[in-house]
């Protein structure tokens, strides 16, 4: 699996995210191919090798024709531009989703409707290529996981078409809702929207660069020249480490982010229900471990899974519904076989069971418990016998079609 990890050091927009992908070896013309075949007028492309700071890098370019027509367009038209393009399924709905949630904090930042939302900086042609561009010369390169450092956004003020605003904008500081930023040191916009809704929207995780066999670094260039640094995005493509590797063919290595938190003041019975808000909140898993608090005081350690995506839902899910102070979350690599669901029929019913692979045979089957349940309620049997009927079934490989 090619993992891609961008290091933002001096920012990232959407110009600077294709630039340094093309400069990694995506395939210029077969961009601009996919590009032309959005059938938007009065616009080229181009990439040229700049240098920033003694950083040889690749500037990526919209060059709009002088009378072009600039509309304010709404999502409903950006999503009708992308539609109609020859390009692969996953490039376009990872594109609208991406102007979808660009969409949504506009309409929230104004007090509007997604529908309402009028695209300025966003909505012009430059942007959905952009948008678009980044999402094509990804699958180019076939990059399967994307991690990505702490984003820089700069500092000071900027103007943009509603007035003066602080850096980072408020569209800006809104997408970079659960990423880790920085500011600071450089005046002005270092993170655009497009930049921080495509870092975002791709990113695994958020950290210091992987372990993993290099490939390949490229720059992409921004437009600035700063004083103090090379106003480029680095982007490092390589193999991932031999841990998913080592687990055999079937496993597959992802990063997700572990949250935790000890309290030593709530009851079992106050737990419960907060568990199942946690997953209830998109979390991977949670579970207890018993622990001892301050002065030998009986606590438990609540520990949550989830997805880097996920990890402002689920703080806020532990301050609503737990007593924490405060939480600690930190991300984690873990190795994770295949996993599928097949269903196998037992003399009180159908249950579903969940089949994990290993080296292409089956490993495990464990029968859905509440499936079990139901059963064992209905037929009047212990859930147990429902259990190893549906085990017995699945060890000799009695898979039912699917209905």
């Amino acid at each position: 699996m090619k993992t891609l990890y961008f290091d933002c050091f001096s920012g990232v927009s959407g110009d600077m995210t294709v630039g340094a992908l093309l400069d990694l070896g995506a395939d210029f013309d077969a961009l601009r191919a996919g590009l032309d075949s959005l059938g938007v007028p009065g616009y080229r492309v181009a990439a040229e090798r700049v240098v920033k700071k003694g950083v040889s890098a690749t500037q990526f370019r919209v060059l709009i024709e002088p009378d072009t027509d600039k509309p304010h367009r709404h999502l409903r038209h950006v999503v009708e531009i992308i539609r109609r393009g020859d390009l692969p399924e996953t490039v376009k709905e990872r594109s609208i989703a991406v102007f979808a949630r660009i969409a949504e904090v506009e309409a929230a930042i104004h007090g509007t409707t997604v529908e309402r939302v009028h695209f300025h900086e966003v909505g012009a042609i430059d942007s959905i290529v952009d948008v678009v561009g980044a999402h094509l010369a990804l699958r180019l390169l076939g990059v399967g996981r994307v991690v990505v450092s702490p984003i820089q956004v700069g500092c000071g003020t900027i103007q943009c078409a509603h007035g003066v605003m602080p850096v980072p904008a408020p569209a800006t500081a809104a997408l970079l809702r659960g990423a880790p930023a920085c500011g600071g040191g450089v005046e002005g916009e270092l993170a655009t929207p497009t930049g921080a809704a495509l870092m975002t929207a791709w990113a695994e995780s958020f950290g210091p660069m992987p372990a993993m066999t290099v490939e390949g670094v490229g720059y992409g260039a921004g437009t600035k020249d700063l004083p103090d640094r090379a106003n480029v995005l680095r982007a490092v493509l390589g193999e991932a480490d031999a841990a998913a590797g080592a687990a055999g063919g079937d496993a597959s290595g992802e990063t997700v982010t572990v949250i935790e938190t000890l309290l030593d003041d709530m009851s079992g019975e106050m737990l419960a229900p907060a568990m199942e808000a946690l997953l209830a909140a998109g979390a991977r898993d949670a579970f207890i471990t018993p622990a001892f608090g301050k002065k030998g005081r009986p606590a438990q350690l609540l520990t949550v899974l989830c997805d880097v995506g996920q990890v402002s839902g689920i703080v806020r899910c532990l301050f609503a519904h737990t007593t924490t102070l405060g939480v600690r979350m930190r991300g984690e690599r873990r190795v994770t076989l295949a996993r599928s669901w097949k269903t196998v029929q037992t003399p009180q019913g159908r249950v579903r069971v969940k089949v994990a692979e290993f080296e292409g045979a089956p490993s495990t089957a464990h029968p859905e418990f509440e499936d079990c349940r139901v059963r064992a309620e209905a037929a009047g049997v212990p859930v147990r016998r429902v259990i190893e009927a549906a085990q017995a079934a699945a060890q000799r490989g009695e898979w039912c079609d699917e209905e």
